[in-house]
C-alpha cells in the first residue's frame, strides 16, 4: 500500500504524514511542485501506485472550484487503481457536502473526516499573527463553536488510511466543549500570561487588512466569506466522532492552550 498524502505539509497532511511513517507505511507527500491542485497536469505523477490518499483541499472545499477538483481527481484515481480515500471535509458547508457524495459514490473505499474549525487555526494558521498582536479581529458573530485538534483529525485520518474498519465511515469530529472566541481569547489570554481579545470586524475591514498583511485579495475575501457563512452558529454542537473512530474523547481546548502558549512569546 502507498498512501498519497495531499496538503502532506500541511496543518492536518503533516501530521498524518508523521503517524503513517512511524507504522513503516510507504507514504509520499502531495504538496507543490509535485502536486498542485491548480495545475491537473501534476496528479497523474502523484498518483502512480498509490492504493491509498487522504484528500485534503486547498484552500477549502468551500471554495468556488473545489467540487470540480475533487470530482476530476476522484475519477482520476479511482482509475489509477487507488482503492481508499479518506476525505477532510467541514461541517456545516453545504459545498463540501457535494464534496463527500462525489467520494461516496467512486466505487472506493471511503472515509469522510468531517471537522469543525481547527484549535491550530490560532497558533499556526489564520490567526498565529493577531493572537500575537494581542486582538482577534474576525468577520464572525461570537458563537459557540465546538473547536478540534488537528492532532485528533490526524490519528483519526491516519486510522482510516492504514486500518480496516473505518471503510464508509462519516466521523463528525469536535473537540468536548463549545467556546465563544471570546472565550477562546480568555483561555489563550491564561495559557499565555498575556491579554488576547476578541473583536469583531466587517468583512470589509478584514477582507483589507488581511491584504495589508499580504494575503491575496482573492484569498481574503474566500476566507471572510467562509468566516461569515459557516460561523454563524449553525455548528453550535459537539460530536462524538473521535471516540466513535479511536475509542477515546477529543482533547480538550485548554490543554491544547496550554501545550501552545511558547508559541505565542514574542521573541
Amino acid at each position: 500500500m502507498t498512501i498519497l498524502v495531499l496538503g502532506g505539509t500541511g496543518k492536518t497532511g503533516r501530521r498524518v504524514v508523521d503517524r503513517l511513517n512511524a507504522l513503516g507505511l510507504p507514504v509520499r507527500i502531495g504538496s507543490r511542485p509535485l502536486f498542485d491542485w491548480q495545475d491537473r497536469s501534476t496528479w497523474p505523477a502523484a498518483l502512480d501506485g498509490a492504493t491509498a490518499v487522504y484528500l485534503a483541499y486547498v484552500p477549502d472545499l468551500a471554495f468556488p472550484g473545489a467540487y470540480e477538483d475533487v470530482k476530476a481527481f476522484t475519477e482520476l484515481a479511482v482509475s489509477r487503481g487507488v482503492r481508499r480515500l479518506v476525505l477532510l471535509s467541514g461541517r456545516g458547508e453545504p459545498e463540501a457536502e457535494a464534496s463527500e457524495r462525489t467520494v461516496r459514490e467512486s466505487g472506493a473505499e471511503w472515509t469522510i473526516v468531517r471537522c469543525s474549525w481547527f484549535m491550530q487555526n490560532f497558533s499556526e494558521g489564520f490567526f498565529y499573527d493577531q493572537v500575537l498582536e494581542g486582538v482577534i479581529a474576525l468577520p464572525v458573530a461570537d458563537v459557540p463553536e465546538p473547536f478540534v485538534d488537528v492532532n485528533d483529525i490526524a490519528d483519526v485520518a491516519a486510522a482510516a488510511l492504514s486500518r480496516d474498519g473505518h471503510a464508509g465511515r462519516l466521523y463528525e469530529l469536535t473537540g468536548p466543549r463549545l467556546l465563544t472566541f471570546t472565550q477562546a481569547a480568555e483561555e489563550l489570554s491564561r495559557a499565555t500570561g498575556r491579554k488576547i481579545s476578541f473583536v469583531r470586524v466587517t468583512p470589509e475591514e478584514y477582507v483589507a487588512g488581511a491584504v495589508k498583511d499580504g494575503v491575496p485579495e482573492e484569498e481574503a475575501e474566500g476566507l471572510a466569506a467562509l468566516f461569515t457563512g459557516i460561523l454563524d452558529g449553525r455548528n453550535a454542537s459537539v460530536a462524538d466522532g473521535v471516540r466513535q473512530a479511536l475509542g477515546r474523547p477529543a482533547r480538550d481546548f485548554t490543554d491544547y492552550a496550554e501545550a501552545a502558549a511558547a508559541m505565542w512569546q514574542r521573541l
